[in-house]
């Protein structure tokens, strides 16, 4: 079922739940107004009855009789009855002359008990009232046929029941109406959605004007393409870059060896072609390697060993390791501002990929630095740790600051170092998977300061 057309019942079934409510509620107190008006009316006519039969010797029948047919106009068929005490009847009138009632004596004897009962005769309506005085015991009965009070029920009721189907088509109509005006947009964002493909992604949604849901879901997806737009350009850049250098020290292998085979040459050519063979063997195990922890850092948290892990004992275990990659590195480590509670100190996360992290954005430091150092400074703040690798490096130049975390991508000005590319964007993928930040600052010729911050472990 069409969602538009869902919503337009579900308010016609409020709607409809609502006039009925009303309807029967006005039906209702109309009804019982116009059973107690005429209730009133025959009770009062039922003790007027009674007391002038009671004063036989001032009122006879025949002048009782009289005031009965010039009263109560505005009902029909009246009939006027009254017993003694021994359920004889004493006085008899109705507006017909065959129309004549018979009482069951229980209502007699019912009245007595009670007082004054109603109840039915027929389509007529009637009161029995027990009227007592020292020398009088009278039950007085008086019955009619309320017209004019039940026409006008009847009216009430047509009107309400036109009212009524009135308010549920109109209901039905203005909610489809207004349904479908509601979901042109979601149809309008569908359509645009639909002309966007993953060979597309350039196209986007119209927000348009109005400040509303629409608008929020719409800049939503919106920002949704983006991402997505981005991570596909991203993953582009990054097969393409990937392929070229894989391909690039598999041509060099194949070249090499297709050359040395054209003919015979003598052990120490071969020796020669061998070793620079097993150089590219070792770039390309090397660049295998980092793309494997590149795409590890690049999944999800749920797959990892998280642990508590102390930032601090990682830290100290880099000199030894930058140093044994390389004897002229140097790293410095700054540990000024140590905390008293070892807790401040933990991270969740793995310890390898951390290491990972760090000492990408360590060797960086060094190998880009003329004096090939680099200064560790570690510092406990409430809810986070910091840790800032400094450098007296080239420095990196601002228009080329926003893409230094992108896969493959290097600054102009250390195009010639050896390296990959992807020891910064490895880091920046593994800080984010410890739901932490890298933020730089650098300085053309001053040097770069790398800020890594990342929460601490709650216990």
């Amino acid at each position: 079922m069409p969602v538009k057309l869902r919503i337009t019942l579900l308010f016609c079934l409020i709607v409809f739940v609502i006039l009925a409510m009303v309807c029967a509620t006005a039906y209702y107190f109309s009804y019982t107004q116009r059973q107690q008006n005429i209730r009133t009316r025959l009770s009062n006519r039922a003790i007027t009855l009674a007391r002038l039969l009671g004063q036989s010797q001032v009122f006879d029948q025949a002048l009782i009789r009289r005031i009965d047919s010039s009263t109560m106009l505005a009902m029909k068929d009246k009939t006027f009855q009254a017993y003694d005490y021994l359920n004889k009847k004493i006085y008899s009138y109705s507006d017909a002359i065959v129309d004549t009632v018979t009482i069951d004596t229980n209502i007699l004897d019912d009245a007595r008990v009670k007082g004054m009962i109603f109840f039915h005769i027929g389509h007529k309506e009637a009161v029995a009232y027990h009227y007592i005085t020292p020398n009088t015991r009278i039950v007085a009965i008086t019955a009619a046929y309320d017209e004019e009070g039940k026409a006008k029920i009847r009216q009430l009721r047509n009107i309400l029941w036109l009212s009524f189907l009135s308010g549920i088509i109109i209901t039905f109509l203005g909610g489809y109406f207004f349904s479908d005006r509601l979901m042109r947009p979601v149809r309008k964002i569908a359509d645009d959605i639909n002309e966007i493909s993953a060979h597309n992604l350039s196209g986007r949604i119209s927000t348009g004007r109005a400040k509303d849901e629409w608008h929020y879901l719409s800049e939503t997806l919106n920002r949704l393409l983006n991402r997505l737009q981005d991570s596909f350009e991203t993953q582009r850049r990054f097969v393409s870059n990937a392929s070229h250098e894989l391909s690039t020290p598999l041509t060099a292998i194949s070249s090499q060896l297709e050359v040395s085979l054209q003919k015979n040459r003598e052990a120490q050519q071969y020796r020669v072609v061998m070793e620079s063979v097993y150089q590219d063997v070792r770039h390309l195990s090397k660049l295998t390697q980092t793309l494997l922890e590149f795409a590890q850092a690049s999944g999800d948290a749920g797959g990892l060993n998280i642990l508590p892990v102390r930032m601090d004992e990682i830290l100290m275990s880099l000199p030894a390791e930058i140093k044994k990659s390389n004897a002229d590195y140097l790293v410095v480590l700054s540990f000024d501002d140590m905390p008293a509670e070892e807790e401040k100190l933990i991270v969740f996360g793995n310890a390898e990929l951390l290491f990972t992290a760090i000492k990408n954005i360590v060797t960086n430091a060094c190998k880009y630095s003329a004096d090939h150092k680099a200064v560790i400074k570690l510092k406990a703040e409430p809810e986070s740790i910091t840790v800032a690798i400094i450098d007296k490096g080239m420095g990196i130049p601002d228009e080329e600051l926003k893409y230094i975390f992108q896969p493959f991508y290097r600054v102009n000005s250390t195009s010639q170092q050896a390296g990959f590319g992807l020891g910064l964007s490895l880091a920046n993928r593994i800080i984010k998977l410890h739901k932490g930040n890298i933020t730089v600052n650098s300085a053309p010729g001053q040097g770069t300061e790398f800020v890594v911050t990342l929460p601490t472990a709650k216990f």
